[in-house]
């Protein structure tokens, strides 16, 4: 996964990041998590633009960032290089095409998707039961830290260390514990899926 993704970004150096789901998931806090990360704190350039349904919370709703090492000359995602779901319907809406390189990220339990389509993606779709982790570390509300977390983990597009302080920078003061454990529980899901993938590329 890391090698395919190296070669994307000597491809392309800029890096098209769609976040899709519903309102009271946290997906644009999710994006400016993301984006403060890779700017403030790698150096990175950065442009993010969002979108809501009809209802802020319950409607559908996107982000779209761009990262890149250069001047980001248009704001808006033309060619994601990951696609992450967090609903069914975000799913339905971007995750039907995937790309060439492109990656999707999903959530296994909330998503229904086409398993003999994502099949044929191999490892490029890989999906994490978000949620439910998000309960066991405490509140079903930090499920888009365990998604960044996530992403962090099987992207490598970003350090660690610095998605962890946007996300100190970012959540409302009195629940920077509970995200950093959200985090660090979507980030060692996300290394334990790379391990496996590993794992049987070696023993095929």
């Amino acid at each position: 996964m890391a090698k395919l993704l190296k070669k994307v970004q000597l491809e392309n150096p800029q890096i098209e990041i769609r976040i899709s789901g519903f309102g009271g998931q946290g997906v644009i806090l999710a994006g400016f998590i993301i984006g403060r990360a890779a700017a403030l704190y790698e150096g990175k350039q950065a442009v993010l633009t969002q979108s809501f349904g009809p209802e802020a919370r319950g409607g559908s709703c996107s982000v779209q960032v761009i990262l890149g090492d250069k001047r980001i000359d248009y704001p808006y995602v033309v060619q994601p290089r990951v696609q992450v779901c967090m609903s069914d319907e975000a799913y339905r809406k971007y995750g039907g095409y995937l790309g060439p390189h492109a990656i999707l990220l999903y959530e296994e339990d909330i998503v229904r998707v086409n398993r003999e389509e994502v099949a044929s993606w191999g490892n490029r779709a890989l999906g994490i039961p978000a949620t439910r982790l998000a309960e066991e570390v405490g509140k079903r509300l930090v499920v888009n830290i365990v998604m960044v977390g996530f992403f962090v983990a099987v992207t490598e597009y970003l350090k660690p260390e610095s998605a962890k302080k946007a996300i100190q920078d970012l959540v409302p003061k009195g629940t920077e514990e509970l995200n950093s454990k959200a985090f660090e529980r979507g980030f060692k899901y996300g290394k334990k899926i790379l391990s496996q993938i590993n794992k049987d590329r070696s023993s095929g």
